[in-house]
């Protein structure tokens, strides 16, 4: 295991070794973190290099009036699922990572969200190789999407998202 200090981003991820991720961990330690997501029953149920998967049970907690899925809820399923596809895609350079931060976001609502809706997420993988590169300390661009699906794997929503990244690189000047 290789030993670094972690600050910023990273920090939230203590045990997180670079060089053997553990994505099962950072499933876990996501889940914990966002207290909105928790009210919301949202459930962090994948994360890999490539993409995130963000739940959203069925149940009246996270219904409208008109019985649907809330588009509150929705919105919250592919935030967390796109801060998440991050983490995993960045996991071997995420003690570079001072902060990431939601700068925006579009919804296209396309059919309504009925029972069970599984938002799956990732970040563009070109954006990220180049903070993955990072040998100075910058702020990067980034953007993400994320499909929610119902179980018939029938998309209700889309989402982009665009995020502002800063890379502490040490040694580096900021």
């Amino acid at each position: 295991m290789t030993t670094r200090t972690l600050s910023g981003f990273a920090a939230a991820y203590p045990e997180l070794d670079p060089d053997a991720v553990d994505y099962g961990y950072l499933r876990d330690v996501s889940q914990a973190m966002v207290p909105f997501g928790r009210q919301v029953g949202t459930v962090v149920t994948e994360i890999s290099a490539d993409r995130a998967v963000v739940e959203i049970p069925a149940g009246d907690a996270v219904r409208n009036h008109m019985g649907t899925v809330h588009a509150g809820a929705l919105f919250t399923a592919a935030d967390i699922a796109g801060a998440a596809a991050f983490v995993g895609g960045a996991a071997t350079r995420l003690h570079t990572i001072a902060q990431l931060v939601l700068r925006g976001g579009s919804a296209s609502y396309r059919k309504p969200a009925l029972g069970r809706i599984r938002a799956v997420a990732t970040v563009d993988p070109r954006e990220l190789a180049e903070i993955l590169a990072a040998t100075e300390s910058r702020r990067f661009e980034l953007s993400g999407k994320a499909a929610l699906l119902d179980d018939n794997d029938v998309t209700v929503a889309k989402f982009t998202f665009d995020y502002v990244c800063d890379v502490a690189v040490a040694g580096a000047e900021a």
